[in-house]
């Protein structure tokens, strides 16, 4: 019998600099912090919606060398000039592309140095 992976749960990261880290994930990506279980270490759930999507460690030292095994973390959003924007606005570095036929992608890392990429629709328009 055929057994599928509909969607991921979430991912999990390692803050370096935790105030950062928060500062990143809720007012340039949009997530908030939300309910986290008391699970004897410091952390935080982001959600998107209801939905928790990233699980932060803050007590835990980032391995050497940074990157891990997964090589980055997507996210399926809207309103790229808005998203452009905010990370013009901060001066925050990051990657944008556009193939033909394909989505906008804008990739960036996080201050601990996860990679994130944002997928906004091929129709969207920085005019």
């Amino acid at each position: 019998m055929a057994t599928s992976l509909p969607l991921a749960h979430h991912f999990t990261a390692i803050a370096a600099d935790p105030k950062a880290t928060l500062d990143f994930y809720e007012n340039l990506l949009g997530l908030r912090v939300g309910y986290r279980p008391d699970l004897g270490f410091t952390g935080a759930w982001l959600y998107a919606g209801d939905t928790v999507v990233l699980h932060l460690y803050f007590d835990r030292p980032v391995p050497q060398p940074a990157a891990g095994v997964i090589d980055h973390m997507a996210f399926t959003t809207q309103d790229l000039k808005a998203f452009k924007a905010r990370f013009d606005d901060r001066n925050y570095p990051y990657k944008l592309q556009h193939r033909e036929g394909g989505p906008w992608q804008l990739f960036c890392h996080d201050p601990s140095g996860a990679k994130v990429e944002l997928n906004f629709s091929a129709t969207e328009s920085l005019d």
